[in-house]
């Protein structure tokens, strides 16, 4: 396999004319996790060039389109104009038995039965090619951005004579651990787990129970067509930045995985989040608080959480005596303990809706951040430079714990190790006790305590992470050198940088 390179070589056999602008499109998985990072690369898409040179259109399905729409939305008050230049087209999701209409995203599934429809239905490339391929044709982009899940993007591509760019939405060391651990077929061990191959120390361990399922069956069919897109593809752009994972980024690079790597977050980065009404709610009432008093809990939009488990966060809650804001699903349809609001109501916010995260953890009175250690709440994080407890959910989110606890050094586990299983299906996950809820936040919030070592740490990271996306920083640089590439493989002109 040939190197990763840096060269704006055309890879490309196309012969469209040369166009003045750069039409790029953008599709993504059906998650919010994978949406929004989509919609944001679209705005510094947008932005990276003067008059306009580069038109981004996200593509979504139908009820998709708000979260898109929704996003701009809030990127246009905050200052980025570009925002208002980017489109929203929309194509149909396929018809899935037992699958209700218009549930077309992770989030809004009710059950993981459905929650299994809707990734079924985006792994099918016989269900999901035809509608896709038509938008595209019909489209005719100079470039398209394809979410990792539709790896039949680079034939399409490779037919219509235009540069296909991967995007990584979860990060470069949870994706590279999935890799070695694929790629070396790696077994459990007596201990029953398995350690990641060739990687740099410190050496990762992941128990058998808190792998991806299909690591555990060893059904390596889908991973391996994902690393067989990525290796095929004009490029891999990730939403990371080098200082964040400096060792992981360069290992793409160093092995040839892919042919060109842009490094390009964190996306989210935003020095003024938006003061709506609902977010000024929120603001207001950490306003009330001291400094690093507060932990916010948020799990994301995916993971289900057995009632007696939010039983036992909400009275290990209580039993801490700490300040706290948690966001609990609406799906989740939870009903806390007799009298339990009652008597924190002078300390706690339940959010039950779209919380303001960015907003929220931007503030100074949040000390702690418990988080099932999805890539988007991360970045988050380390923007905002808050230290984090980790609760792991689904999916990667297990190895992406270790990039947080034992690299980075940025958080602790929310449950000692050994404590009791913790798996991706929630229905095995043992509860949480709430006096082990209870001691991790009291240990790690205590003055001078692990908790404030963690915020030095994150707090370098946060400066890092604003000089990465400033003029001249490593992401604006990957950028500009991705917009760069993209205008010589379609033969678009020319613009100087901003």
């Amino acid at each position: 396999m040939a190197p990763a390179t840096t060269s704006t070589t055309n890879t490309t056999t196309t012969t469209r004319p040369t166009s003045k602008k750069l039409r790029v499109l953008l599709i993504p998985f059906f998650a919010t996790s994978h949406i929004e990072p989509f919609a944001e690369l679209a705005i510094r898409l947008a932005a990276s060039r003067p008059n306009a040179a580069v038109e981004a259109t996200v593509a979504v399905t139908p009820a998709n389109a708000s979260i898109v729409q929704s996003l701009l939305e809030r990127r246009r008050r905050d200052g980025h104009n570009a925002a208002a230049t980017v489109k929203v087209v929309t194509y149909p999701f396929p018809t899935v038995d037992g699958l209700p209409e218009g549930v077309e995203n992770l989030g809004k599934a009710a059950t993981p039965t459905d929650l299994a429809r809707i990734n079924l239905a985006a792994l099918s490339e016989a269900l999901m090619r035809p509608a896709q391929e038509a938008l595209i044709r019909a489209h005719s982009p100079d470039a398209i951005f394809t979410d990792l899940h539709f790896t039949w993007s680079t034939d399409i591509a490779d037919k219509l004579g235009v540069p296909c760019v991967a995007f990584n939405v979860m990060g470069a060391f949870p994706m590279l651990a999935v890799r070695h651990l694929v790629m070396g077929d790696v077994a459990i061990d007596h201990d029953g787990a398995a350690t990641v191959p060739c990687f740099p120390a410190p050496r990762i361990r992941i128990p058998r129970a808190e792998l991806p399922d299909f690591l555990r069956r060893r059904d390596y069919g889908a991973s391996n067509q994902v690393h067989a897109m990525q290796a095929g593809c004009f490029g891999l752009a990730i939403n990371t930045f080098a200082d964040l994972e400096r060792h992981y980024c360069e290992i793409y690079v160093r092995q040839g995985y892919v042919k060109r790597a842009y490094f390009l977050g964190p996306l989210s980065l935003q020095h003024q989040p938006s003061q709506t009404t609902t977010a000024s709610r929120y603001i207001n009432w950490l306003d009330t608080k001291p400094n690093h008093s507060v932990v916010y809990l948020a799990f994301g939009s995916l993971a289900h959480v057995s009632d007696a488990q939010l039983d036992k966060l909400a009275l290990g809650l209580e039993a801490s005596g700490k300040s706290f804001m948690w966001v609990v699903r609406a799906a989740e349809r939870w009903t806390p303990p007799e009298g339990w609001e009652k008597r924190v109501e002078d300390r706690g916010i339940i959010i039950r809706a779209w919380a303001p995260q960015t907003a929220i953890l931007a503030h100074s009175a949040v000390g702690a951040f418990v988080t099932q250690c999805g890539w988007n709440s991360i970045l988050e994080a380390v923007v905002a430079g808050v230290p984090m407890l980790t609760w792991p959910k689904v999916y990667e989110q297990f190895i992406t714990e270790r990039l947080v606890t034992e690299v980075l050094r940025i958080g602790e586990r929310l449950w000692p190790h050994g404590a009791g299983l913790r798996s991706e299906n929630y229905q095995k996950h043992d509860v949480i006790p709430a006096d082990d809820v209870a001691r991790a936040l009291i240990m790690f919030m205590h003055p001078g305590g692990s908790g404030e070592i963690a915020r030095r740490r994150i707090k370098d990271l946060a400066s890092k992470s604003r000089a990465t996306m400033a003029e001249g920083g490593s992401s604006h640089n990957d950028l500009h050198r991705l917009v760069d590439d993209l205008m010589a493989a379609s033969g678009a002109s020319s613009f100087s940088r901003l």
